[in-house]
């Protein structure tokens, strides 16, 4: 563990804010993020940390640098509070998926500003959140604002991997230095309108993962011969059914609320609509008929099934060898409360018994409760921030780092707040070419962020 120390005393009281200054300083901070490539694998989230480690300590604050392995570092600081109130944690992470260079308009870890979105690798997920949390972060000591609780920041490694070299090593190896009541994540903030209504998402539960192999046998031979048990066949035909199968509607106690308050805000016939969608008897046409967006209606069908997506195929070593194994890799993701059990049932009825299920990754999905103090909190800064929006409880259909803090007894909501990428095409920029954010989402973030954690005392 190596902790970075500086001198100085805080300064600075009320809340007098040069939020011009404050809007180009984060914006600087950001791009400088980007253009750290922290490509996972093989991650060098070390460069982001002590990037960070060294903003934080011209700003008078005492980070820590944690390396769970050589090149995979997580920063880590904390504002001491008087202790009235349970600490409150900021989480992020640095590593960001793999980019393909020659398929973006700009260089991926160029930082670029083209009509006003910067693009980056990590633009949405999620180095946008790292910053707009320790800009944040760096208001509170400025400012000099009184907290009753502790407030935590945190920047860690390889969350697109699944977190236990970054936030699980934190959690395993030093549990008390990120130990919080809450913590605010990413993986909601997101705009979403439906029937001219403005929700803003706020995420409480997350899927779970159950990823498998789909592995088909045969004959093998000379590819000179064709016959009827070719291992290549059999796969393809599985997949093929995997790919058209509908598996069952299932509805979530978030997804429920999340649907509900939606529906309310609506005109009549709309609700008639949206209250079909719940119902498993109608539940497919109804979604069919929504007058929604594709990549919306997506989404939705997500949080309200299972998914078995095929991913990675390997088949054979020789172009004339028939080969005797075939196999698919699937990402499959199970909605909280689902058995293993039951999942496996699913795909089995939706393949058929001829390919063999091996699965290798599993992880029970998340729910937590959104009946709290800080979503009330969260509910009411945005109402007074953005006229006419509501927040609603919401579910990730991907993971994040929560699965690694919630058993610490932490409640995570995700909420990085902006305004101008509507939450369904943020899902899609995530991992995808000329990922981007509007550089005024930025300020925007930065600013109900900055509101949310220092009213929560």
């Amino acid at each position: 563990m190596r902790s970075i120390h500086s001198g100085g005393k805080a300064s600075g009281a009320g809340l007098e804010i040069d939020w011009e200054a404050v809007s180009q300083e984060s914006l600087d901070y950001f791009r400088s993020l980007l253009r750290i490539d922290t490509t996972n694998p093989p991650g060098n989230e070390i460069r982001a940390a002590e990037f960070l480690a060294g903003v934080l300590q011209k700003n008078d604050i005492a980070p820590i640098i944690l390396e769970s392995e050589q090149g995979r570092g997580s920063v880590v600081a904390r504002l001491k509070g008087s202790g009235e109130a349970a600490p409150l944690l900021l989480m992020g992470h640095t590593d960001v998926v793999p980019a393909e260079p020659n398929k973006w308009t700009h260089p991926p870890f160029a930082a670029e500003i083209d009509r006003g979105y910067v693009y980056g690798r990590g633009a949405v997920d999620m180095k946008n959140m790292v910053t707009m949390e320790l800009m944040a972060f760096l208001l509170l000591k400025r400012l000099g604002v009184p907290l009753s609780r502790d407030i935590i920041y945190i920047a860690t490694a390889d969350e697109e991997a699944g977190g236990r070299k970054g936030i699980g090593y934190l959690a395993r190896t030093h549990p008390d230095l990120i130990r919080a009541e809450y913590a605010i994540n990413e993986g909601g903030g997101t705009p979403i309108e439906i029937g001219g209504k403005l929700f803003y998402t706020c995420q409480t539960a997350e899927k779970g993962v159950a990823r498998f192999i789909m592995r088909a046998r045969g004959k093998p031979g000379h590819a000179s011969i064709p016959h009827g048990d070719n291992a290549v066949v059999h796969l393809a035909e599985a997949i093929v059914r995997l790919g058209r199968a509908k598996l069952p509607f299932h509805l979530t106690p978030t997804v429920g609320v999340f649907w509900e308050r939606i529906m309310q805000a609506q005109t009549t016939e709309l609700q008639g609509q949206m209250q079909s969608v719940i119902d498993p008897a109608t539940h497919e046409e109804a979604m069919d008929r929504l007058p929604l967006a594709e990549s919306l209606k997506g989404e939705l069908r997500a949080m309200m099934h299972n998914t078995a997506t095929p991913t990675m195929l390997k088949a054979g070593s020789k172009i004339n060898v028939i080969p005797g194994e075939a196999e698919v890799q699937v990402d499959a993701r199970i909605l909280p409360s689902i058995t293993f059990d039951t999942f496996e049932r699913e795909i089995r009825q939706a393949v058929g018994p001829q390919v063999d299920l091996i699965f290798t990754d599993q992880r029970m999905g998340l729910e937590s409760d959104f009946e709290t103090p800080l979503f009330r909190h969260i509910q009411s800064v945005m109402a007074n921030q953005v006229a006419g929006s509501q927040v609603i409880p919401y579910m990730v259909v991907g993971g994040t780092d929560a699965r690694h803090v919630i058993p610490l007894g932490t409640r995570v909501y995700g909420f990085a707040p902006m305004r101008h990428i509507p939450g369904e095409e943020v899902t899609m920029l995530a991992h995808g070419h000329d990922e981007r954010i509007h550089a005024e989402d930025i300020d925007f973030g930065t600013r109900i962020l900055f509101e949310i954690i220092r009213s929560f005392n």
